[in-house]
């Protein structure tokens, strides 16, 4: 009877390890389609990896030998840059096209100029300006201190001669004063584009999630904005043209749109007529209604304009073309830009001399 239990307990044992062993062979298929995503997800990142390599920082503003960067220049700069009395009617200042609140834009389609004049064009942010190596949707201008004096001197802008500006600000103790300071000399329409280009060149934005997911942090930025990044160098080709530390290649195009010579009229190029300078893209959630007429209201319209291969404009550039993007890739891309929009420096009017 003792060997009988006994057989029995064997014969049991060896059913349950059977049984044990046929569940491991039964699971092992499963276990290998589990790896299969693992798989998906190294080469996703591999292709993420690829595309983060095709970026850099934005680095320190470029500051001109003749022009550095004092506390008490950026002091005069800022209370010139928010002063009506630059205009000719003294009822406009810079940051009337520029403000602050406005990403340092307008947030109009065209400016609004001396005495209700409409402007022909978007008001450009100074975001980043002085990072350029030429200013105005144009290019018209050389540099940050040419860009600065004119909109002074424009008769749509703010009609002002410099040499009636120089007389009226040197009636004015209180700059006479800080022009003494600051360059140890006069009341000069260069002086006054110095002060002015040496604050504007403080108005940064390259602290954004998207410097931060450059830098490692690999949360900074979404999985929709990380989609974006790989649209942006692939499939949407955006970075032909924004690429660099800027995320502007300081060339001009035509994108497709009519009604503007643009940079023409700055070279007498055929090749130019129509184009305008790449924009980079730091700040830009702040810039809106966007391109050099404001006719796009939302990055999501800039995105579509582009997917639908731009206007039809003659002159227009052959990288302008459909892209054959889904929704849910224009949403991809709208959050990669979004992402690089920071946070810009905000400017109040300071007291202003006397």
């Amino acid at each position: 009877m003792k060997s009988l239990k006994l057989l029995f307990t064997l014969f049991f044992a060896l059913a349950l390890l059977a049984a044990c062993n046929s569940k491991d062979d039964a699971s092992a298929p499963v276990d290998d389609q589990k790896k299969e995503p693992a798989t998906t997800e190294t080469e996703v990142d591999k292709e993420l990896e690829a595309a983060k390599a095709k970026f850099e920082p934005l680095g320190d503003i470029p500051i001109p030998e003749d022009n550095e960067m004092t506390d008490e220049k950026l002091a005069l700069g800022q209370m010139l840059y928010f002063d009506e009395r630059l205009s000719g009617d003294n009822t406009l200042s810079c940051a009337s096209c520029h403000a602050p609140a406005a990403g340092y834009g307008d947030n109009l389609a065209k400016f609004v100029g001396f005495q209700g004049f409409n402007g022909p064009r978007n008001s450009p942010t100074i975001i980043n300006a002085g990072y350029y190596k030429e200013n105005f949707w144009d290019g018209r201008a050389g540099s940050l201190e040419e860009q600065a004096v004119g909109p002074i001197t424009a008769a749509g802008e703010m009609n002002q001669d410099l040499d009636e500006l120089v007389t009226e600000l040197s009636a004015v103790p209180g700059y006479v004063d800080e022009f003494n300071k600051v360059f140890n000399d006069k009341i000069t329409a260069d002086n006054i584009a110095k002060a002015i280009a040496a604050f504007e060149r403080t108005i940064v934005v390259k602290d954004t999630a998207f410097d931060k997911y450059l830098a490692g942090d690999d949360d900074a930025i979404s999985a929709d904005a990380k989609e974006g990044m790989k649209l942006f160098v692939g499939k949407a080709s955006c970075i032909s043209c924004h690429a660099g530390p800027l995320l502007s290649d300081h060339n001009y195009y035509n994108l497709g749109m009519e009604g503007d010579d643009g940079r023409f009229a700055v070279t007498n190029q055929e090749v130019d007529k129509g184009a305008f300078r790449t924009a980079g893209l730091r700040g830009i959630a702040h810039t809106a209604p966007y391109m050099h007429d404001g006719s796009l209201a939302t990055l999501e319209d800039v995105v579509n304009y582009y997917n639908a291969g731009g206007g039809a404009h003659p002159n227009k550039s052959a990288l302008i073309k459909p892209l054959g993007l889904t929704d849910e890739e224009v949403g991809y891309l709208v959050a990669f830009l979004e992402s690089m929009s920071g946070e810009p420096p905000m400017y109040e009017k300071p007291e202003l001399p006397q």
